[in-house]
């Protein structure tokens, strides 16, 4: 329990200190092997590659691309447009969300420029992958959190964060305190 309170704290943290993403999202999810079972890692890339929000579920369908596009929009604001690839769940998801929400988020789904998430997410399952799944869904929550806060530190997306004076563990740890 006291690992899962450390890992939230950490990321309440990191999102204070962290930079402005853009207002044109990719939107994707990728497998995660948790108990033998497949989860999806819910992932949300702006134009250029920066990391803007990410989470874990159970399962995929449109509550849990509307769970995870809630979580980014209350992080990061409304924005401007999502591409996201041929999943009929997320377009469902950002169609009932600009419904509720009085919002025109306009929705792209455009196979090819959804590469910069694709490409984005071989920097977590390089990890995740050797690491031959997960034994319990809090521990791949908790570690997946860590090794996205580090792989967003990597792309210097921390506002302080000054990579010739610090190193990344340093960066890191700085958090913590």
């Amino acid at each position: 329990m006291g690992r899962q309170i450390y890992s939230d704290q950490l990321e309440v943290e990191f999102r204070k200190r962290k930079k402005a993403v853009g207002t044109s999202w990719r939107m994707d999810e990728t497998y995660i092997k948790v108990k033998g079972k497949w989860s999806y890692l819910y992932r949300a890339v702006d134009k250029e590659g920066k990391t803007i929000d990410f989470l874990l579920t159970k399962n995929r369908d449109k509550l849990a691309a509307k769970r995870f596009l809630s979580k980014a929009i209350d992080n990061y604001g409304v924005p401007e447009k999502i591409t996201i690839d041929g999943s009929a769940a997320n377009k469902s998801a950002l169609e009932e969300y600009n419904n509720e929400n009085d919002t025109s988020i306009e929705i792209r789904q455009v196979k090819y420029l959804n590469n910069i998430v694709e490409q984005d997410h071989r920097g977590v399952k390089r990890i995740t992958n050797a690491m031959l799944g997960f034994k319990s869904f809090d521990s791949a929550s908790i570690t997946l959190n860590g090794i996205e806060i580090v792989h967003t530190l990597r792309k210097e997306q921390l506002a302080t964060q000054d990579i010739s004076v610090q190193s990344l563990a340093e960066t890191f740890y700085s958090l913590a305190v």
